[in-house]
């Protein structure tokens, strides 16, 4: 017989595809039982209320799981509705144009795609299967917020980032616009943990925070 976490283990991949509007769901008003000690557990409830974020076995959120690239990317486009709408193709874009390791039946291509053609700066050879870390889904939330919408200027007296040695200096300014944004909050030591592998939990409380600023300040 099969236990219970072993049985939630072996649903991890279909977890984490549901982290992203347009996956299965479950019934309306249902709640997550496994986030009542997690940090951020009401913003979590908020996307999930709104349709962002969705769970498995119907009320499991499994918030200490790992998000990869492909979740990650999805959640992106999909939380900031990010679409071609307003773009012209002479051809329908696919993936396999863009991207190497991203196949056009895949079911986070559209969100490969619509995310590229609104200014983020997606890899060529991103592994969609890769774990994301908190640096690189940073960098590119705050490029599909930025690049979506009309956003004030702001001024930006940059923080004291304990860890900053341990930040590509190329995502540095993206880093310090989160801080600003109030997407991200340097832990009680000063540290960015820019390598810590992303979790669920983390991911849709920084997408939360996005669209607080972007209902805030934006103006499309």
């Amino acid at each position: 017989m099969i236990s219970t976490k072993k049985s939630l283990a072996a649903f991890s991949i279909s977890a984490v595809m549901m982290l992203s509007a347009g996956s299965a769901g479950f019934a309306a008003g249902s709640g997550f039982t496994d986030i009542g000690s997690v940090q951020g557990k009401e913003k979590i409830a908020s996307l999930k209320d709104r349709g962002l974020v969705k769970g498995v076995y119907g009320s499991y959120f499994m918030p200490k799981s790992v998000v990869n690239s492909a979740e990650g990317i999805q959640l992106i486009s999909g939380g900031l509705e990010l679409n071609l709408d307003a773009i012209r193709f002479v051809k329908a874009p696919v993936a396999s144009d863009i991207f190497t390791k991203v196949k056009d039946d895949a079911w986070y291509a559209e969100a490969f795609i619509n995310a590229y053609y609104n200014g983020v700066e997606i890899p060529a050879d991103i592994d969609p299967k890769e774990t994301m870390t908190k640096e690189q889904f940073t960098v590119l939330l705050v490029q599909g917020l930025e690049k979506g919408n009309i956003l004030p200027m702001i001024k930006i007296a940059p923080a004291e980032i304990a860890d900053e040695a341990q930040i590509n200096p190329a995502s540095q300014g993206a880093i310090q616009r989160s801080l600003v944004y109030k997407i991200n909050t340097l832990d009680k030591d000063g540290n960015f943990n820019p390598g810590s592998k992303l979790t669920r939990a983390e991911a849709a409380v920084m997408l939360y925070n996005a669209l607080e600023y972007l209902k805030a300040h934006g103006n499309k």
